[in-house]
Order: C-alpha cells, then sequence, then structure tokens
C-alpha cells in the first residue's frame, strides 16, 4: 500500500484530510506543516501518495514533482488561483470546495495508480534487502528501520536499486 504524506499550511485542513483518509481505511504515514518536515518525510519513504492541502508557503508543487515525482503522487487540493500556478501536468488537482467522497475517490485512484506504477520485488530481491538490514543492524548497533533507511538513502543517492546495494552490503561485510 502507498504511503499517504498529508502536508498543508493550516492546522485544520491537515487534521480533516487526516481524519478523512483514517475514516475510509486509509492510514497516514506523516502529516507535515512545513518544507523540512515534508521533506524528512518523503525521504524517509521509498514511494507514496501526497496530499497537499492548499498552498505552503515555503514550498512549490512543481518543485516536489522535480524532486520526488519518480516514485511519489502528488494531489494538490485547493483553491482555483492555487491550482493555476502549477505548471507540472504530473499534479493530479482537485479545486476547492471538494466533497469528501471526491477525495476519497481520487486518493484510491491514485494509490490504483501507484500499485501499476511501483516494480515489485520478487522474493529473492526482499531476502537480499533483509539479509542486508540484518548485517548493517549487526554490525552497526541499529534498528530494522535505521537499516531500512541507510540502504534506501545510499541507493537513492548513488542512483541503484535498493537490491544491487544491499548485494554490495552482502559482500563487503558477509
Amino acid at each position: 500500500m502507498a504511503r499517504i504524506i498529508i502536508a498543508g499550511s493550516t492546522e485544520q485542513s491537515r487534521e480533516q484530510l487526516s481524519r478523512l483518509l483514517a475514516s475510509s481505511g486509509h492510514p497516514v504515514f506523516r502529516i507535515c506543516s512545513n518544507a523540512g518536515e515534508l521533506r524528512r518525510a518523503l525521504n524517509e519513504t521509498e514511494d507514496g501518495l501526497l496530499i497537499l492541502a492548499g498552498r505552503m508557503a515555503d514550498c512549490r508543487p512543481d518543485d516536489l514533482v522535480w524532486d520526488y515525482g519518480d516514485r511519489v503522487h502528488i494531489l494538490l487540493i485547493a483553491r482555483e488561483p492555487v491550482l493555476e500556478e502549477c505548471e507540472s501536468p504530473e499534479i493530479f488537482r482537485l479545486a476547492l470546495p471538494v466533497s469528501g467522497q471526491t477525495v476519497i475517490g481520487s486518493v484510491e485512484m491514485l494509490t490504483q495508480m501507484h500499485r501499476m506504477r511501483m516494480p515489485k520485488r520478487t522474493g529473492a530481491d526482499k531476502q537480499i534487502v533483509e539479509q542486508a538490514k540484518e548485517l548493517l543492524m549487526r554490525r552497526h548497533g541499529i534498528s530494522e528501520a535505521e537499516a531500512h533507511r541507510t540502504l534506501q538513502r545510499f541507493a537513492m543517492d548513488h542512483g541503484m536499486k535498493m537490491t544491487e546495494y544491499a548485494e554490495k552490503i552482502i559482500r563487503s561485510l558477509g
């Protein structure tokens, strides 16, 4: 399932979206109030769905598409003038006012698109990643989540698949 991140400038809009999604069976991974939090959350997740509630003062949706568009679907829910500022055709838009059903329908459509887009890891790939995480955990005394982020971060920084980097770890530490 796609990890859902909610970001917006007002506490009310973030909470409203979070409650709506939770009541419809869509767990929220993170709720962010500024660009720093948002970018940290996006870096923590391999893929997912970002829902932007209105304009954020320190972050443009087009910049997010440029930085994360290959692994995150972006849904912008805002008034018409804000929607018109976005140039990227990769940003999905909903104009306010909008019903809860429309938001849920859009989220379900984007999560389905996400499932179709993301390559599935084979059992062997998963096993390689798990083995590398175990080696990192034992060697450096870190948690499973930290080992996962370490693998993920290095793979992203070097333009590699996580499995490729995991194989390197196994060869060097195993």
